[in-house]
């Protein structure tokens, strides 16, 4: 992963990233709720490393936990800090690498890395190191939520592109027009993404497009390194078990410690 290319992909989407979704509002509360019943506990100290502009940091912050939110992107950081301070919600943010995460060894009861975050990184050695901080900065017994996108079913298909998604607010507001197209390499596994956004503007459309690059880490051996970091009950959880939008691992930090 180029850390100076996948910071500046976020901070270019900072400012318009809730477009992508047809009501982030209502996103933000139904993906905390959904976190929140595979925390297990109440007001927990939950880390979330890749919080992008607070998503799942605000929607677990509104369900009463303590939440730190860091993400490679300054700028998605500094506006989930916003989102938390204009609801209220003592949300500390800070920008940082998931690899290098700037916090004392088990300082958290959970760690959430959602929305296809971790298949930034494109090395097994790099996603090693993140699982093995990630590993590091949970208690014994702490938790791990992960998710990415269904990677099984999209590397039988290999699509080229995605439906576009239309935002339009209620009651009037900015029409967004947001779809990818994804380039694969020749290995099959990773592609680059190209993100556009169709903004109106002067009676015409702008378009804003943004480039970056993942790596679809199949779910089986994502599990693996999981449980090579030191984690144990590693299991992948359906949508429709979790009420997540996407498939969902979850996993104990193992007392025993990392492997």
């Amino acid at each position: 992963m180029s850390k100076t290319s996948v910071a500046r992909f976020y901070d270019e989407l900072a400012d318009d990233y809730h477009l992508i979704y047809a009501d982030w509002e209502a996103s933000v509360r139904r993906q905390g709720e959904a976190l929140d019943g595979l925390l297990g506990r109440e007001r927990a100290v939950v880390l979330d490393c890749s919080c992008g502009i607070g998503t799942q940091a605000v929607g677990l912050a509104l369900r009463g936990h303590r939440v730190v939110g860091t993400d490679l992107s300054a700028r998605a950081a500094a506006r989930a800090a916003r989102e938390g301070a204009r609801r209220s919600l003592p949300l500390a943010t800070a920008a940082a690498d998931m690899r290098r995460l700037p916090f004392a060894d088990a300082r958290f009861d959970a760690v959430v890395c959602a929305d296809n975050s971790l298949p930034h990184l494109l090395t097994e050695p790099d996603v090693r190191t993140a699982l093995t901080e990630m590993r590091r900065v949970l208690r014994p017994g702490g938790r791990l939520l992960l998710s990415t996108r269904p990677y099984d079913e999209l590397l039988r298909d290999r699509p080229s592109s995605t439906p576009p998604q239309v935002h339009l607010p209620e009651g009037g507001g900015q029409l967004t027009i947001t779809f990818q197209l994804w380039h694969w390499h020749d290995d099959g596994e990773r592609y680059d993404l190209e993100h556009f956004q169709l903004l109106p503007a002067d009676g015409e459309w702008r378009v804003e497009v943004r480039r970056t690059t993942y790596w679809a880490l199949r779910p089986d051996r994502l599990a693996g390194l999981v449980s090579d970091a030191g984690f144990a009950d590693v299991r992948w959880r359906t949508p429709r078990e979790t009420g997540f939008f996407q498939p969902l691992l979850t996993a104990y930090a193992d007392a025993r410690g990392s492997a």
